[in-house]
């Protein structure tokens, strides 16, 4: 049930003291959210002294690569970043830049173009499940798709790899405290059972007991599952077991912005939290930590 609303009372305050709020991204949201700006409508670049922290990120899933690219947005700040992981060849390429760089991210499609190393994807994208969370005295949305398909081509130093993959996709935009922490996880895989898996796994952010974005997708239905313990050394999610094949970690000092992270390319296997027992699982970890 819903807080009841004094008359006169502020709406935002209002809208926060209902939150979190859990759904398909695109449906109904209850009326007294109305008071705080969400997808697709624009959100101000602040709220109060907060500025918004605003990504989209890719993760490609396959047997012959793993990949990801990602549009940042910290406050005026903008950056971005891709990486991909050959896995036959055992070979790790990335980059981070200021700006846009080479990246495009659209509905339906992840372009890269830097350097030798080229991407062209189609995503098949499906509304997701969306959350609003609070974060001190504001908000953080999210939307998550899970296992969505992907494919398309990938162009190493002449080498061009044919992709067929299933993916995460994560959209944020938030106003996250000045310090800010969390550990993720999300891949895809089959199940034991033969049943097609996907996750969005976290802890620190967007985490509380009922409405959180934790997601199990199977066979591309989503359902939430309790809180999640991460490993500090990023070796599990509980009963699902991690074993990393190439590390992507960096550490940045902009002054007014710093972060450290890792975020490893991997295996799993074990038990999905809520969910069955792997057969097959490909994805990643994650530990950062921001002032921002």
């Amino acid at each position: 049930m819903l807080p009841a609303v004094r008359p006169g009372a502020d709406p935002t305050v209002a809208a926060l003291s209902a939150l979190p709020h859990r759904g398909a991204f695109g449906a109904a949201r209850p009326a007294v959210l109305s008071a705080l700006a969400l997808p697709p409508a624009p959100m101000p670049a602040r709220h109060g002294l907060r500025p918004l922290k605003a990504w989209r990120y890719v993760g490609v899933f396959a047997e012959e690569l793993m990949l990801c690219a990602a549009s940042v947005r910290v406050g005026p700040a903008r950056q971005a970043f891709w990486a991909v992981w050959d896995r036959r060849r055992g070979r790790l390429w990335e980059r981070t830049v200021r700006g846009r760089g080479g990246v495009r991210l659209e509905p339906g499609r992840v372009a890269v173009r830097d350097g030798s190393v080229t991407i062209d994807l189609d995503l098949a994208e499906t509304a997701g499940i969306e959350t609003v969370c609070r974060t001190g005295a504001a908000y953080a949305w999210t939307r998550k798709q899970g296992g969505i398909h992907a494919a398309g081509h990938v162009r190493l130093d002449g080498v061009e790899i044919a992709v067929h993959g299933r993916a995460i996709v994560d959209d944020t935009g938030a106003y996250y405290a000045r310090h800010t922490a969390w550990r993720w996880s999300a891949g895809v895989g089959t199940a034991a059972d033969g049943r097609d898996v996907a996750w969005n796994l976290v802890s620190g952010v967007n985490d509380p007991a009922q409405g959180s974005e934790r997601t199990v997708w199977i066979d591309g239905e989503p359902r939430e599952v309790g809180p999640v313990s991460v490993a500090a050394d990023l070796s599990a999610v509980d009963g699902l077991r991690f074993t990393a094949e190439a590390v992507r970690a960096r550490t940045e000092n902009l002054i007014a912005v710093r972060s450290i992270y890792r975020a490893p390319f991997g295996t799993f296997a074990g038990q999905l939290p809520g969910g069955p027992e792997l057969a097959t699982g490909l994805g990643v970890m994650e530990e950062h930590e921001a002032w921002w």
